[in-house]
């Protein structure tokens, strides 16, 4: 029953562990894919970064984050 949870994990690491390692580290680290040293590195490999949601992003910053709501 454990394992069954596990094989899409193990399959990928399989597949492509150079990557899966890459993005675990990323994340582990919090790195972001738009910040310099990561998209520079990234746009040597010839890969572009992946679109980030920027509007949403600016909203959060303007409005100082989650706001709270009264639902009748």
């Amino acid at each position: 029953m454990f394992l069954d949870e596990l094989t899409p994990f193990v399959q990928e690491l399989t597949a492509h562990p150079a990557a899966f390692l890459g993005g675990l580290a990323s994340g582990l680290l919090r790195l972001s894919l738009s910040d310099d040293p990561v998209k520079s590195w990234l746009q040597n490999q010839g890969a572009t970064p992946a679109a980030t949601d920027s509007a949403a992003t600016r909203a959060n910053s303007r409005n100082g984050g989650p706001q709270s709501i009264s639902i009748d």
